[in-house]
């Protein structure tokens, strides 16, 4: 039989109990053992069986049971005690409090609040409102600012499957389950107006009734989350479905998706700060594309709206453009969401679309890929992003540099490297991810670990016992052997197999075996199998008599992508030979709950991306802060952290067309590696069965990259070289409008008048025809500017390398000082240049615009060259 109708009969706690509430509706306890070990207290083996969810835990618990916590003392002076680092931890000032807060570390205070807007968060296992990495580095983004102080609100959707179960057939097929979780029994709450009724916000549809969302707000520490959610009473079936799950549906559905994020976010922030007193957001951060919308929303309130200021179109752009970041994630074409033109023209339409009044043909024009090799038929959402946003970025080093190749045609009159899309390399937080033994041995040397500053506390690493240190990666690595074995025992008899066949599981992995880890997702580019391309040469490696090999893999293919699926299914078909199965293991269904003890358990963290198409990969800095070692190409951030001692490289052959022919090179590079340099080292042992060599590697890693792979460290930048500086620059927009009216009108005049700038002639002195380091160019520039005033641009001598074809790279650049003015707006500019190198040398002179409120010389697009 099935019930008519479901709900959640909430537990009621005795008054004495009653911060067991609180703790549990704070998601602080995700990354705070401390908190987690009073939850475990109030029924162990239940704290186990529920997945470790307190709201699960409590809502399970017996009368009984609470009525003897409730008269047990010490177990009462332990939740009072938990409750009281709780409230300190949400009041006490932390760094940005003291450092930017008060404009100590900037020009100015730093923003009220900034709106961090992402698709999906991962927070916890008990929350699954995430796929992968896009998610997971949102979640870590909003707990570092928490513990840093930094005032961010989220803003993301509740998805009411959030993303598949996975588990695979008989056959090692993957196979998809969509469990429906119910509001009531995750840790979150509804949002209320001051009657009760919960808050919703409206958005008008094409053709249709108003699409109405309610706002669930996560407490992630001190930051609030707000999770938007179609499932309720008087929506069309086809509105409810909008929040179903996270990554499904055609097209429409996506889109519905991505205006209920951002259109439905802005919203849903107002509703916020009205009803709690919060501030309104200073500055928004777009996290991916997904959520571009909510520029066009913002536009909507300046423009339209009865209670806005009623800007014209461009001043309201450029108000929406200075507090705005944009991150860009991906590094391929195929991973940006692009939409029909029609499609969005449809829901975006100035009369009856989501942001009613706005110019439709102003929206399309924002999306457009009107450059070379663009596509005129679609509605590019990462094109908007970088329109609707003055500052953006990638996620490392070389993603940045990837970025702006890719997204050079946006700015087609300057050089790759002056494209304006900076880098803040991703970072991952460190509570979440590192094993309390792990933090065990810094703490025991006197490290402070609870510190919101704590660089330092990697070097203790240095002062441990390298038999301590070994002891404790045999003691997570032996977790991580015990684990394992039981989610295979769990997806064997999910695949049909009887208990009795499985008697093999037992001695499945060995804790004192090299062990090497690869998690991630199924992408054909992340080459899950790469490991597989030489099957005897593999199996050779796991079953090697002296220093045998064990691989820990697991990761999701998207529902629609069949590749990737027949990927994993070629891992489990050899993780299923009976002469190799206690070596190689898939484990299904990768989420938080299995990364726990995966990250910290193994020796090895392996990534073998085709570079370089990994934008950044987290995973490997979460197995570097347990004191696991990295065997990755030199891709995302490892290729601007790898100094040849903190892990392996694994060599690639970049310069190779043939995929499958690099595929084998760079297959044999990887066994060669772990043949010949990570087995023999971490089998080196001493007379006290430590080897010796690979933890002073270990040591040098934590040291290394503790610091940087931070999350803490990132937001951090974030909040330096973005947030900060925008607030900057939206004060001085918005405080009434003027500023942002002449920018407006400045760009205008600019882009009217650039046609009649020149460089007329350029003279050059001071260079014979042996030039030599040490000398001095002088250079005299003769401009014609038309209407524009020398105020209005800034004229530069670009230098550098000159190759054959007279190409200049490695370029930088002089601005040159107005000497005389003459008539019909004909300048002069002189500078001088020092020649500090030797070798081919080349210069030219070039005009580019200039104003106070840019970030770029580039951000107009413009350029007059010699």
């Amino acid at each position: 039989m099935r019930a008519i109708r479901r709900f959640t009969v909430r537990p009621v706690l005795p008054p004495a109990l009653a911060p067991l509430g609180e703790l549990a509706g704070n998601l602080r306890w995700s990354w705070h053992p401390e908190t987690q070990d009073v939850f475990a207290e109030v029924d162990p083996v239940l704290w186990e069986s529920t997945g470790r969810d307190p709201v699960r835990l409590l809502g399970a618990v017996g009368r009984s049971r609470f009525d003897e916590l409730a008269a047990d003392e010490g177990f009462l002076a332990r939740l009072g005690a938990a409750r009281a680092d709780l409230e300190t931890y949400l009041t006490a000032p932390r760094w940005y409090q003291r450092r930017m807060a008060a404009g100590s570390e900037s020009a100015a205070p730093g923003p009220r609040t900034i709106a961090y807007f992402s698709p999906e968060f991962g927070i916890t296992a008990v929350l699954p409102q995430y796929s992968g990495g896009l998610g997971i580095l949102a979640g870590d983004h909003l707990k570092a600012a928490s513990d840093l102080g930094v005032p961010i609100i989220g803003v993301g959707l509740l998805y009411r499957h959030g993303y598949f179960k996975q588990s695979l057939s008989r056959e090692g097929w993957q196979q998809e389950t969509y469990p429906v979780l119910d509001p009531d029994e995750l840790p979150i709450s509804l949002l209320r107006e001051p009657d009760g009724s919960g808050a919703t916000i409206a958005i008008q549809m094409p053709d249709g009734p108003d699409l109405i969302a309610r706002i669930w707000v996560a407490s992630v520490g001190r930051v609030p989350l707000l999770m938007l959610d179609t499932d309720v009473e008087g929506n069309p079936d086809h509105y409810v479905d909008v929040t179903d799950r996270l990554y499904g549906g055609n097209s429409e559905h996506r889109l519905r998706q991505e205006l209920l994020l951002g259109v439905g976010g802005v919203r849903a922030l107002r509703a916020h700060a009205r009803i709690t007193g919060s501030p309104e957001p200073e500055v928004f951060h777009t996290n991916e594309g997904h959520a571009g919308f909510l520029g066009i929303e913002r536009i909507r309130e300046l423009t339209v709206a009865a209670d806005g200021p009623g800007l014209d179109f461009e001043t309201a752009l450029e108000v929406g453009r200075a507090s705005t970041v944009f991150t860009t994630h991906t590094p391929v074409p195929a991973g940006i969401d692009r939409f029909p033109r029609s499609l969005v023209e449809q829901y975006l339409n100035v009369d009856a679309g989501a942001t009613p009044g706005v110019p439709t043909e102003r929206i399309l024009a924002l999306g457009t890929e009107d450059y070379a090799d663009g596509d005129a038929s679609v509605f590019n959402m990462a094109v908007m992003g970088f329109r609707l946003a003055q500052r953006a970025n990638g996620v490392s080093q070389l993603h940045g540099e990837v970025s702006r190749g890719m997204f050079n045609g946006l700015w087609p009159a300057f050089d790759e490297a002056e494209v304006p899309i900076g880098s803040i390399t991703n970072g991952v937080h460190a509570p979440s991810w590192v094993a309390r033994e792990v933090f065990g041995l810094a703490t025991s040397q006197g490290a402070d670990g609870g510190a919101d500053d704590a660089e330092s506390f990697w070097d203790a690493v240095d002062r441990v016992p390298g038999t301590d240190v070994w002891s404790v990666k045999r003691t997570l690595r032996e977790r991580l052997v015990v684990d394992a074995r039981k989610r295979l025992a769990k997806s064997w008899e999910k695949r049909g197999a009887a208990k009795a066949e499985l008697k093999w599981i037992e001695d499945a992995l060995d804790p004192d075996v090299l062990t090497i880890g690869f998690a991630r997702r199924a992408a054909s580019y992340k080459r899950l199998t790469l490991m597989m391309r030489e099957p005897e040469r593999l199996k050779a490696l796991l079953l090697h008599s002296e220093r045998p090999v064990q691989l820990v893999i697991a990761g999701k293919a998207h529902p629609a992508d069949d590749g990737g699926k027949k990927l994993i299914q070629d891992i489990v078909r050899l993780s299923d030979d009976p002469a190799i199965r206690h070596r190689i293991v898939f484990l299904p269904n990768y989420d938080i709950a299995m990364a726990k003890p995966l990250y910290p358990g193994c020796d090895v963290w392996l990534n073998n991306p085709l570079r370089p198409y990994e934008a950044c990969g987290t995973s490997g800095m979460k197995a570097a802060l347990n004191g696991g070692l990295n065997l990755s190409v030199l891709d995302g951030w490892w290729d601007e952290w790898y100094d040849g001692e903190n892990g392996w490289a694994i060599p690639t052959a970049d310069g190779v067309e043939d995929i499958d022919k690099r595929d084998d090179l760079e297959a044999a590079a990887l066994y060669d590696l772990i043949e010949n340099e990570v087995a023999p080292r971490f089998y080196d042992l001493d007379a006290d069965g430590v080897p010796t060599r690979w933890v002073e590697m270990l040591r040098h890693t934590l040291k290394s990259l503790g610091p940087k792979v931070l999350a803490t460290r990132m937001v951090r930048d974030y909040t330096r070289q973005l947030y900060a500086p925008a607030a900057v620059n939206a004060r001085a927009l918005n405080s009434d409008y003027a500023g942002a009216r002449e920018l407006a009108a400045w760009k205008a005049r600019v882009k009217g008048t650039w046609p009649e700038v020149k460089v007329e002639h350029v003279e050059s002195s001071g260079v014979g025809d042996a030039a030599e380091v040490g000398g001095h160019l002088s250079a005299r520039a003769f401009v014609s500017l038309g209407a524009l005033s020398p105020d209005d641009v800034e004229v530069q001598l670009v230098h550098g390398r000159v190759q054959s074809d007279d190409t200049l790279v490695d370029t930088a650049f002089v601005a040159l000082e107005l000497a005389e003015t003459y008539e019909g707006g004909r300048h002069r500019f002189d500078g001088t240049l020092a020649l500090d190198r030797s070798g081919p040398f080349g210069y030219t002179v070039r005009v580019v615009p200039s104003n106070g409120l840019l970030t770029s010389y580039a951000e107009l697009g413009v350029v007059a060259t010699a």
